[in-house]
């Protein structure tokens, strides 16, 4: 089991409790105001499953998942549906959400991963889908306590979103602080993309 694998497994209860209570609200509005109503969102890699709760009370189809079988096992008590114990290399699904928020959770991907990762999570989005991440400020890896983390800033999002077909636009990011009390020092460098939607059919009846 890797070090950061190891760290949630040992510190799911206080990992949940420290997160499921943080206010994302303002950022959930602005990933939604993408999506069609009731549409289908992955979270993936939820932790507690506040996020993915938040989105079924408001009346989306959620499918949610992380690589903690503890934290999967909180997340599911806490959402009041299943959350799998899956890897974002399990993701498989082609054009199935049409929206896949990962806040917090890509920042243990391994820089070198990166690319692949977002491709694989960029092809289970439908056309016209939207995916969100969130990374802490800054750039290159790093390991703190346990951990290992990969930082992004605007530029190192914009190169990977660069990589990734049929973007709509320049990926939109912007810089929040962190909203535990004890982070607040803390800036996390966010990300929406949007997939382009498929052209309407030629009426060939027409003309």
């Amino acid at each position: 089991m890797d070090p950061t694998h190891h760290y949630y497994t040992q510190h799911a209860a206080e990992f949940f409790h420290s997160t499921v209570g943080v206010d994302m609200a303002p950022i959930r509005q602005r990933f939604v105001a993408r999506l069609p109503p009731g549409g289908h969102i992955l979270d993936a890699g939820c932790g507690s499953g506040r996020d993915a709760r938040a989105f079924a009370e408001a009346g989306f189809r959620v499918t949610a998942f992380d690589a903690s079988a503890e934290l999967a096992r909180l997340a599911s008590a806490h959402c009041g549906f299943a959350v799998a114990q899956r890897r974002f290399e399990d993701v498989d699904e082609a054009a199935q959400f049409d929206g896949i928020w990962c806040c917090a959770s890509l920042l243990h991907v391994p820089l070198a991963a990166m690319p692949a990762t977002l491709a694989r999570l960029w092809t289970a989005l439908r056309p016209g889908g939207t995916l969100y991440v969130s990374f802490k400020h800054g750039t290159g890896e790093r390991t703190h306590g346990a951990r290992r983390f990969t930082d992004a800033d605007e530029a190192q999002l914009r190169v990977w979103f660069g990589q990734l077909p049929e973007v709509t636009h320049p990926p939109d990011v912007w810089l929040t602080g962190d909203q535990r009390p004890d982070r607040s020092s803390e800036r996390w460098t966010n990300a929406l993309a949007t997939r382009q939607r498929s052209p309407d059919p030629i009426d060939e009846t027409q003309g």
